[in-house]
């Protein structure tokens, strides 16, 4: 695994915050691993974003008296900062981080910059997640952390099974490349990473490893889950827009042919519709009362779901269905209007119903009818899009063939 042109073959990151209690026992433990069994090259950096406890004491003083460690420290806080920041001033082949307490099994640590060091790969991540894998952790972290990853793979289409595990490792050309397009700083930096790896057609290698969980871990679950969501939102924007340039990233270092995204599956068309209908909701909430009052409350109810229908069905038509280009747009719209005015219709006559009811309601009653209304529309909604205006075209050719091979065949399949 020694590089052949010399110079440092590998830099491996350590982002710490207040970290006093374990700080000086893992990186002297990681030192003298890498010491024994390491026969490139290395050099450990312990990237301190913003500590107020006495880590920065002790990095200071394990930077003085163990060779090849290093200290830099940020006065911000945030994973992603203290990587960005490390990676980018390293000069290393290859960048490597470790979660400070040592979960994983360090035996893991050639084989993971073994195929980045050898040129064989981009980016090497341990997974939790495979196979071979040995993990000790609690039940509820378990279900947390192959929730999360589920949904990733379903929603982003990403094909690494472990987005979470603090065992990474990345060529310095491709971090290079890459980091100027990653923009979360927090928890969802290195996931971000990949996702936009994946995208570019780099090779992501996947080890299994041993890994016990910390139970001094003092990460905001909850918080941490919010921001992910977030931020899978926030980058599935960015790559349907063209923000991030993956076909130049492929160009440039590329290894697969950038073959178009396929069509996401059921349980990911349902997410991006729930998402996107939630934000029509709202659209459609805020213009009605914005509107109620000038124009009353069916002339209210119909602008709103107007406006909001086209760019729903726009949204719904890239975000939900994967489907881009100018191929049926107009037919697509035309039908997506139909859609509209069958919601309309639903929703109308919710407001007919309780104006029937109660002749007086207020406008914060009706919204809350509509919002109902609104919320069966939409099931009606996903459906007609799904099996209708954004039909699967492959399907029905498959459907086609299928039929074609049975009656060719004398009702015989094969």
């Amino acid at each position: 695994m020694t590089p052949s042109y010399g110079g440092l073959a590998l830099e491996i990151v350590v982002p710490v915050y207040n970290e006093e209690a374990v700080l000086e026992n893992s990186i002297t433990r990681l030192a003298e691993y890498l010491t024994n069994e390491m026969p490139s090259t290395w050099k450990i950096t312990i990237a301190d974003n913003a500590s107020t406890d006495q880590t920065s004491v002790i990095a200071a003083r394990l930077s003085e008296h163990l060779p090849n460690v290093e200290y830099r420290r940020l006065e911000v806080k945030g994973r992603g900062f203290a990587l960005r920041d490390a990676w980018s001033a390293s000069d290393a082949k290859v960048l490597a981080y470790l979660d400070v307490d040592l979960s994983t099994d360090l035996a893991a640590l050639p084989p993971l910059v073994a195929p980045l060091l050898s040129g064989h790969s981009d980016i090497s991540i341990g997974t939790r997640l495979g196979q071979s894998s040995r993990v000790s952790r609690g039940a509820k972290r378990e279900f947390i952390s192959r929730s999360y990853n589920f949904l990733l793979r379903r929603t982003m289409q990403v094909q690494f099974s472990d987005a979470q595990c603090g065992f990474k490792a990345i060529r310095a050309d491709v971090a290079k490349r890459l980091l100027p397009h990653v923009e979360d700083n927090g928890w969802f930096f290195d996931t971000e990473l990949l996702i936009i790896a994946e995208r570019s057609g780099l090779r992501i290698h996947e080890i299994p490893v041993d890994w016990v969980d910390d139970p001094d871990s003092r990460v905001d679950i909850k918080q941490t889950a919010f921001d992910d969501l977030r931020g899978m939102v926030r980058v599935s924007a960015s790559l349907l827009k063209g923000v991030i340039p993956v076909q130049a990233i492929y160009a440039e270092l590329g290894r697969r042919p950038l073959a178009p995204l396929c069509r996401p599956s059921f349980f990911g068309q349902v997410v991006r519709f729930g998402l996107v209908g939630v934000a029509s909701t709202l659209a459609f909430a805020l213009l009605y009362l914005m509107m109620e009052g000038p124009f009353g409350s069916q002339e209210a109810n119909f602008i709103a779901l107007l406006l909001t229908a086209v760019g729903n069905t726009a949204a719904n038509r890239r975000f939900t269905f994967g489907i881009s280009g100018p191929a049926k747009l107009a037919t697509q719209q035309l039908q997506g209007f139909i859609v509209f005015l069958l919601a309309w219709t639903l929703t109308s006559s919710s407001l007919v119903l309780l104006h029937s009811l109660h002749a007086d309601a207020a406008p914060n009653v009706e919204l809350l009818v509509l919002t109902v209304a609104n919320i069966l529309a939409t099931l009606m909604r996903f459906v007609l899009l799904r099996l209708w205006v954004f039909r699967d075209t492959r399907d029905h050719l498959d459907s086609r063939a299928s039929i074609d091979v049975t009656v060719a065949t004398g009702g015989r399949f094969f």
